[in-house]
């Protein structure tokens, strides 16, 4: 049974899920992948969710604020021995319930081409393609999504 928590960057499971994360991205962005890091500090993140199997860190996402409206989702990552059983649905649905608990109405997130697995999550869970925003715009390999809540 997969059991969720509400935490923060501090928490140490959710560091280590991040350096597998970034080890994965490293490889799938090759040499993109320094434009990328830049945007993906992990630091003062208040709002992180860890999902545990039998007391193991399995998968891990967060939200921080875009506007006064809209959390951007980042650092979503699920173990790759589990991925498949739902996992990261389930971490997308708690971060998108904590979003609307703080009053937001929308949800956003960028993405990378060389991410099939995760575009097909968002699709999945009713997330649009969206015009790439900020710092995205006009990257080629980005590709942005949005999600009203409610």
């Amino acid at each position: 049974m997969i059991k969720i928590t509400h935490t923060n960057s501090e928490n140490s499971d959710f560091k280590e899920l991040v350096t597998a994360l970034d080890a994965d991205l490293a490889i799938r962005d090759g040499e993109e992948h320094g434009f990328y890091a830049q945007f993906n500090s992990i630091a003062h993140l208040q709002y992180v969710v860890v999902a545990y199997d039998e007391n193991q860190a399995v998968g891990c996402g967060a939200i921080k604020p875009y506007d006064a409206k809209t959390m951007e989702v980042k650092r979503m990552f699920v173990v790759p021995e589990l991925r498949g059983k739902g996992i990261a649905s389930l971490v997308l649905k708690a971060l998108e319930d904590w979003a609307i608990t703080l009053g937001y109405k929308n949800c956003i997130l960028e993405t990378g081409l060389k991410q099939p697995e995760a575009i097909a999550l968002y699709h999945k869970n009713q997330y649009h393609v969206i015009p790439n925003y900020g710092q995205y715009a006009g990257v080629e390999n980005s590709v942005c999504f949005e999600k009203k809540l409610g």
